[in-house]
């Protein structure tokens, strides 16, 4: 009742919250979401908004799209490469965001979602990028996320688009031995749940990840967007295109939730943004049970075990 209640009666607020003299990074910012925040972080006029994106011709539209709606602005706008379906790029992105200035917000917003089984790096796709990656570039990125903190007295943010689907999962990999193991058997994968299971993933891995923090120099969230129309489920089946016929949100107002999450104060640490507000009570039952936070604790491990083989001494970021 929740989905529907927001979906049908629930505006997020429109955003009002100066982003002066801040850097964001975007990641999956050429379409959708996150080209909306985008244009969003640009109109709030933050100082440099650096487009995340694997198709750069894409990008550079995006660029040019964001640049006609705010001929005026000052903000420098770039497009960097970003390949979240190889660990090389994510490391050679993360290296070059090391040499940056300042950096505000990394707006982690960039998934994919599809029913197709194919591997990338070793595991399933959507594995790799909405999970690994997405965790990897986080972590990469937290130095300079935390230099910058304490070089301008500012409380630099990190946020993930996360998504209400994560209560949407079975998720019977919980009980395997390895649960990344089980989600590369291909012959024993259901594809049709494993979006929702990767957002499930990122939840658990996300909150982990903020109570492990060494400091609170850094507000890491996560954010639900609602359903909204944007090119996510391109490569989905029908039933999603369905679902958003009737009953998406526009992209512009979805990624106002997006802005909410890079806005938001240290209440907001580890904690689930929906409507644009802190509200772990939306999380699911599984993720506040017992069960869990033990399963929180074991995917946490696994993770970290392949992010480990990655880049050695990542985690030694937190």
């Amino acid at each position: 009742m929740g989905f529907l209640y927001s979906q049908f009666f629930v505006t997020p607020a429109y955003p009002t919250h100066s982003f002066k003299d801040q850097t964001i990074i975007v990641t999956g910012s050429n379409v959708g979401l996150g080209q909306e925040a985008a244009r969003h972080f640009v109109r709030l006029n933050a100082a440099t908004v650096i487009l995340a994106v694997r198709n750069r011709p894409a990008g550079e539209a995006a660029k040019a799209s964001i640049q006609s709606s705010h001929p005026d602005s000052d903000t420098s706008i770039q497009v960097w490469d970003l390949d979240l379906a190889s660990y090389a790029s994510v490391i050679a992105f993360a290296e070059r965001v090391s040499k940056l200035p300042r950096l505000d917000v990394l707006l982690c917003n960039a998934s994919i979602a599809t029913e197709t089984f194919q591997l990338a790096e070793g595991h399933e796709r959507s594995i790799t990028v909405n999970v690994n990656s997405t965790i990897l570039l986080g972590l990469l990125v937290l130095p300079t996320l935390r230099r910058s903190a304490k070089k301008y007295g500012t409380k630099p943010r990190l946020t993930t688009v996360v998504s209400e689907v994560h209560a949407w999962t079975k998720f019977p990999e919980r009980n395997a031995e390895n649960t990344f193991l089980a989600l590369d058997d291909e012959g024993h994968t259901n594809m049709g749940e494993r979006y929702q299971t990767s957002k499930l993933l990122q939840v658990l891995a996300l909150r982990e990840m903020a109570a492990r923090m060494r400091d609170d120099s850094i507000v890491v969230n996560m954010v639900n967007p609602g359903l909204c129309h944007s090119q996510l489920g391109r490569e989905a089946g029908i039933r999603l295109a369905l679902m958003k016929m009737v009953m998406a949100r526009t992209t512009e107002v979805g990624s106002r939730t997006l802005v909410a999450g890079a806005a938001a104060g240290e209440e907001s640490h580890g904690a689930y943004m929906t409507d644009g507000k802190v509200d772990n009570s939306a999380l699911s039952d599984f993720v506040r049970s017992e069960e869990g936070k033990n399963v929180q604790e074991k995917v946490w491990g696994e993770l970290t075990e392949i992010l480990e083989e990655i880049r050695p001494g990542v985690t030694g970021n937190l």
